[in-house]
């Protein structure tokens, strides 16, 4: 239970205090800012609080969104203030100040912050409440920013949230408040401001209703992301059985899935119901589905004596590859500064013309359109067909996408950052062999604005070409060309990522590693190599993308011990490799198998504990669909 304090008694005929108890407040009555310190010295220290003026007038949504957002650590609208846990020392100092220097003037400005877009101005009461003048809540939440509290000012657009200072007023402020449908803004404000072609236009436009129902009923955020998990599991345990129907019977709960996967986030935006917790499973989840599904399509075919792991398993390189390669830029470029170039001027200009919009987004295969094509070719064709198509599609996107960053890289002047080398070289996933060479062999090398992604393309070309040529992968010889790749990969990391292009990085060592497991089992006569290999691959992957959000929250990579742990990309390229040498048949599916169970119980068990900690970020993505 959450404590509202208002500071004085409503109007007659104000809905304030039943406003107030819909949202989940025990509404007590203060008067000033004295007695609201006395109320707030006995509510318990863990529970949110909120001062509100007993004048507020407007839309209980507007109250909702500065009120109960667990996201921030204080918000505000005019004439309401509320506080978590970790805010209420400062909380409790303001009032004390504010007891010590009396009521604020009414009208008066000087400690009070500007409004922000779409916030409404207070109206300067006439009448004293509480400490008469200026709302005390509005007071409270200048005196917070001054003290270094972030407050967050939701955007109200046409939601109306003021404090009127005379019955006239109040009955102007009453008829805008009617004049406006807060449930609807509510429902339209629950779907991304973002998202691609076929989740605005044939998901968004009902599953917002279903959020809806689903919030009336009591259900959570993660009640509906593990709905969907499941969904997506029984669709690859349909695709699984290799019959039509199975495959039929695949694509429609894939479908389903994606919309519940889209309910579950307008869900948490609708009922402001956000949690590490959710964000660890909206996160993983998306990934866990698609490449369970992969793996459903691969056993399906199998079933009719078609071996596809190989596709299946190129699938899942391309679409992590395709993920790293988002992030790793993004992260390089957000903060970076002189960030313009004649590129992005043009891929600006193109966003202002409609069509050009929904074009650009579909074409890079966002989630929506990539299950779209996936449950289609899975319901009419063959999963052979259904991998060719997506390989080709994705790989196409990844081109597209991928030359379009290049070529704003090369025309920009950017000035990258250190926070921003710090990310990279996270991503780089580099263990103790490669940080050894680093620090051994790549100072003596010089540094330049193009090294790195040279040298790392340099070491990915070795482990390839080298070994396939001489015709010696999977032996003993093959070890030669995996020292030489840990050793350039070291070399490359070697100094501050804040070139060009360096953004590279991450992914080629991704395609590197993936792609060498992928060869060596595709290449191995042993039976099972390859399923073995999806499931080596995807324990990896999950390490990659829980590295992704942990720092996409704010807090860094995961322990270092841990990418020792597991042995960083080159590390496992030299396991693998060496396994590929010392067993052949079932004895390497064997070493595959033990692998990837290892990494997994190592990596499971860490993040389980980071993202169910107290301590983790919450990580949502309103700007749009990932890739």
């Amino acid at each position: 239970m959450s404590t509202a304090i208002l500071t004085g008694p409503p109007p007659a005929g104000s809905s304030l205090e039943d406003d107030l108890r819909a949202l989940g407040f025990d509404v007590r009555t203060a008067t000033g800012a004295a007695g609201a310190a006395g109320e707030l010295a006995a509510v318990p220290a863990a529970e949110r609080v909120a001062v509100v003026d007993p004048r507020f007038t407007g839309h209980v949504h507007a109250l909702r969104l500065a009120l109960t957002d667990p996201r921030f650590p204080a918000g505000a609208v005019p004439g309401a203030l509320a506080v978590q846990a970790g805010a209420r020392q400062a909380l409790a100092l303001a009032l004390t100040e504010q007891t010590a220097t009396g009521p604020t003037p009414a009208g008066a400005t000087p400690t009070t912050p500007a409004a922000e877009p779409g916030v409404r101005p207070v109206t300067p009461a006439s009448a004293e409440v509480a400490d008469g003048g200026e709302p005390l809540a509005d007071v409270l939440a200048a005196r917070l920013e001054a003290a270094g509290v972030p407050v967050h000012r939701p955007e109200l657009g046409v939601l109306v949230a003021a404090v009127p200072g005379d019955e006239e007023t109040r009955a102007k402020t009453l008829a805008e408040t009617a004049a406006v449908d807060d449930e609807a803004v509510r429902l339209r404000a629950a779907v991304k401001s973002r998202d691609g072609f076929f989740t605005t236009f044939c998901v968004s436009p009902y599953s917002r209703y279903i959020a809806r129902w689903c919030a009336r009923r009591g259900l959570t955020p993660n009640q509906v992301t593990t709905a969907s998990l499941l969904t997506a599991l029984i669709a690859a345990g349909c695709a699984a059985t290799g019959t039509r129907t199975g495959f039929v019977a695949a694509g429609v709960l894939l479908i389903a899935s994606f919309v519940l996967d889209c309910t579950d986030g307008q869900l948490a935006r609708y009922s402001l119901q956000y949690s590490t917790l959710g964000a660890w499973l909206d996160a993983t989840f998306d990934r866990a589905k698609e490449y369970a599904y992969y793996a459903g399509l691969a056993l399906g075919a199998a079933r009719g004596g078609d071996d596809v792991w190989a596709l299946a398993l190129g699938a899942m390189v391309l679409q992590t590859c395709r993920h790293v390669v988002d992030f790793a830029f993004n992260e390089a470029n957000h903060d970076a500064t002189a960030n313009t170039s004649p590129t992005a001027a043009l891929s600006g200009r193109l966003d202002s013309v409609g069509w050009t919009v929904w074009a650009r987004r579909m074409i890079i295969l966002p989630i929506g359109e990539r299950w779209a094509l996936i449950a289609l070719l899975t319901a009419l064709t063959t999963p052979r067909v259904t991998f060719v198509v997506l390989l080709i599609g994705c790989a196409f996107a990844a081109c597209y996408t991928t030359a379009g960053r290049v070529l704003r890289s090369l025309t920009r002047k950017a000035e990258r950052t250190d926070r921003a080398a710090r990310a990279l070289a996270d991503l780089t996933d580099s263990g103790p062999v490669a940080e050894a060479a680093s620090r051994v062999v790549g100072r003596l090398v010089p540094g330049g604005s193009y090294s790195a992604p040279y040298w790392a393309l340099l070491a990915a070309v070795a482990l390839f070409v080298w070994p396939l040529a001489a015709g010696t992968l999977g032996t003993w010889q093959g070890l030669a060309p995996a020292a030489v790749y840990a050793l350039l990969a070291g070399v490359a990391v070697a100094h501050a990522l804040k070139g060009p292009l360096d953004w590279l990085l991450p992914a080629v060592f991704r395609a590197t590693e993936y792609g060498i497991v992928l060869l060596l089992a595709a290449r191995s006569d042993a039976p099972g190599a390859l399923p073995a290999a999806f499931g080596l691959v995807a324990a990896v992957a999950y390490h990659h993308y829980d590295t992704v959000y942990r720092i996409r929250g704010g807090t860094g990579a995961p322990p270092h011990w841990l990418v020792r742990a597991i042995g960083g990309h080159e590390g496992r390229v030299l396991a693998v490799t060496a396994a590929a040498s010392l067993w052949h048949g079932r004895g390497f599916t064997i070493a595959l198998t033990v692998l990837a169970a290892a990494i997994a119980l190592v990596v499971l068990s860490e993040s389980i504990r980071f993202w169910v900690s107290s301590g983790a970020p919450a990580v949502h993505d309103e700007t749009g669909e990932p890739a």
